[in-house]
């Protein structure tokens, strides 16, 4: 169904589309918190803070990155925690990734561990669940 509720046209000759990647997640967070995203995203979590394109000023938020992985907050008015919803990131070292977030005083939320993975949960201070991974 399209979003105006009708069956989509068919369309044989046009094959599905070859994803190549995320260019960024964006998470949620609350109004004027932007300093408290600043301290875990960049001196808990080691991102980069990227300054936003002009034409985005004066929204709120902040974008991060780390690597190839970029993470976007985005000000959300009546802000609820994605406690479910969540962006997994591949590090090379999970033992150094939660040694880091334990120096900071971070607690680390140990996961189940999936086929070919091993996985921790971690918090934000709004609330919202990131999870890192590593191939084993």
């Amino acid at each position: 169904m399209t979003a105006t509720g009708s069956a989509p046209a068919q369309h044989a000759a046009a094959p599905p589309a070859h994803y190549l990647g995320y260019e960024h997640v964006l998470l949620a967070m609350p109004d004027g918190e932007e300093r408290r995203a600043r301290a875990f995203y960049v001196d808990v979590l080691g991102f980069t803070e990227v300054v936003r394109p002009e034409s985005l000023g004066g929204r709120g938020g902040g974008w991060f990155s780390a690597g190839v992985v970029m993470l976007h907050l985005g000000v959300e008015r009546d802000f609820h925690a994605a406690r479910m919803a969540h962006p997994a990131i591949l590090v090379d070292s999970l033992a150094a990734f939660v040694a880091r977030c334990e120096s900071h005083g971070c607690p680390i939320e140990p996961a189940v561990k999936l086929p070919g993975f091993d996985r921790v949960h971690v918090y934000d201070p709004f609330g919202n669940r990131l999870e890192f991974m590593e191939r084993m």
